[in-house]
């Protein structure tokens, strides 16, 4: 089987905010996402993708934001979720605005300064960027246009709150304004849970799991020229996690013709060291970290766990099941678990 050409790029990537050159395609996710957003009468207006650091969120949702803006009625605005989420947005969809004066009517200006709006040649009153935003939005529906607003990793914050009492109003409005969201399982379920953002408890959540051991074993074997059986291998070690699959395809390009595997996986450990397992072991309570290091990468028993740290398994229970809920531990069969995440004990074990 034929490889990639070493001479040009290395198709993987280490880098989270954009859409790998070689990458797994969650059809079923993105296609349901878009079908319900795309339909005449949508049953939801907004959609949560949820999951574990590395685990390709920010992948689907770029993915699916794309293939809407290819499609000349959607207008697609990418807020920074550290920003003022609705002062963002009001700058962003203006700056649509100056770059299509067809969706405009004859006349109608925009103009950033002091949020002012002058329509038909005449300056009106300035407005605030909530006025601003619905002054867009009202020529945006005028030529027939939807606009979709992606947030990276959103936070529970005032922003994400002035933001949200902002957007139902509008969808109270009937404007046609789409929000597409990535966010950690904590953060998805403090802004949930926020008295002024119920409305978010009914709406769909999408979340990422492993990605398919099948296609990354077809991926490894169209780019790497190997026999089924290695590829396999190689694929069984990423558990399917998105940034794993990345990471191994990035040191096997540098190294894997040349170098021992026990090289290839130091390389692996340090990527995922550095890169994600740190940061999501500092997400972690001392429970849960205490859990974990009784683990190890090996299917367990939860009796094991227990018995070892000296829990009650009422209370060893829902730690479990939030880790479950987090993305880093599965439940291969009724009373064991195991990580979710590849090599993670072996990584962990020194932490703290």
């Amino acid at each position: 089987m034929a490889k990639y050409d070493k001479r040009k790029n290395n198709p993987f990537t280490l880098t989270f905010v954009r859409q790998p050159d070689l990458y797994i395609s969650r059809y079923e996710d993105q296609e349901m996402i878009i079908n319900t957003f795309s339909a005449d009468h949508p049953v939801s207006q907004t959609y949560l993708i949820e999951g574990i650091r590395g685990s390709g969120k920010t992948v689907l949702m770029t993915s699916v934001a794309n293939t809407l803006e290819q499609d000349g009625s959607w207008i697609v605005v990418n807020l920074n979720a550290a920003t003022d989420l609705l002062t963002d947005m009001a700058m962003r969809l203006a700056d649509h605005c100056h770059k299509m004066p067809d969706l405009m009517k004859k006349g109608f200006q925009v103009s950033l300064a002091g949020w002012g709006v002058g329509v038909s040649g005449d300056a009106a009153a300035p407005l605030d960027p909530a006025g601003t935003v619905r002054e867009l939005l009202k020529q945006i529906k005028k030529k027939g246009k939807r606009v979709l607003i992606t947030i990276d990793e959103v936070r529970h914050d005032d922003s994400m709150r002035v933001f949200s009492s902002q957007y139902q109003i509008l969808i109270r409005e009937e404007y046609p304004v789409f929000l597409l969201m990535t966010g950690l399982y904590e953060s998805i379920h403090a802004i949930q849970n926020d008295p002024a953002l119920t409305f978010l408890l009914r709406t769909p959540k999408c979340k990422l799991g492993a990605l398919s051991l099948f296609q990354i074993t077809k991926r490894y074997q169209e780019v790497f020229g190997l026999e089924d059986k290695a590829a396999k291998e190689m694929a069984s070690l990423t558990k399917g996690y998105a940034f794993a699959f990345q990471a191994l395809g990035v040191v096997y390009w540098e190294n894997g013709d040349t170098a021992p595997m026990d090289r290839v996986l130091g390389l692996l450990d340090e990527m995922l060291d550095d890169f994600v397992y740190r940061k999501i072991w500092s997400s972690l309570t001392e429970k849960e970290r205490e859990i974990l290091h009784a683990m190890g990468d090996e299917e367990t028993s939860v009796k094991d766990i227990y018995t070892k740290i000296s829990m009650q398994p009422n209370v060893f229970s829902g730690y479990r099941d939030k880790l479950i809920r987090k993305g880093i531990l599965i439940s291969s069969k009724h009373g064991y678990v195991m990580t979710a995440l590849p090599r993670f004990g072996r990584i962990t074990e020194t932490y703290d």
